[in-house]
């Protein structure tokens, strides 16, 4: 699975690692991940440790998650991003946006 998700012991977290290229084709995966939880989280972690790629596809799924997750009230972090992936993130203003380590 390209996608998966894990909750924290308390189920207040919600992580979602994304492996391979972050696109389009990841799209549903990536919603289900965060849309078919029982509980809703009070944070959520994107981890991007193994993400090799990512478009501008997968930064319009980032802005999807933090709608859901609530906006500017969210506390949604994406972690893990190596250089390329940060740059674009960056490069996007998304460190605004998110918090970005």
């Amino acid at each position: 699975m390209a996608v998966e998700t894990n909750f924290s012991q308390d189920d207040k977290k919600l992580t979602i690692k994304i492996k391979g290229r972050f696109d389009f084709g990841k799209h549903q995966e990536f919603r289900d991940a965060y849309e078919r939880q029982a509980k809703k989280p009070e944070s959520v972690v994107v981890d991007l440790k193994d993400t090799t790629y990512l478009d501008s596809s997968a930064l319009g799924m980032l802005l999807l998650l933090r709608d859901h997750a609530g906006g500017d009230d969210s506390r949604v972090s994406v972690v893990n991003a190596g250089s390329d992936v940060r740059k674009i993130l960056a490069i996007s203003n998304f460190d605004k946006l998110f918090a970005i380590s």
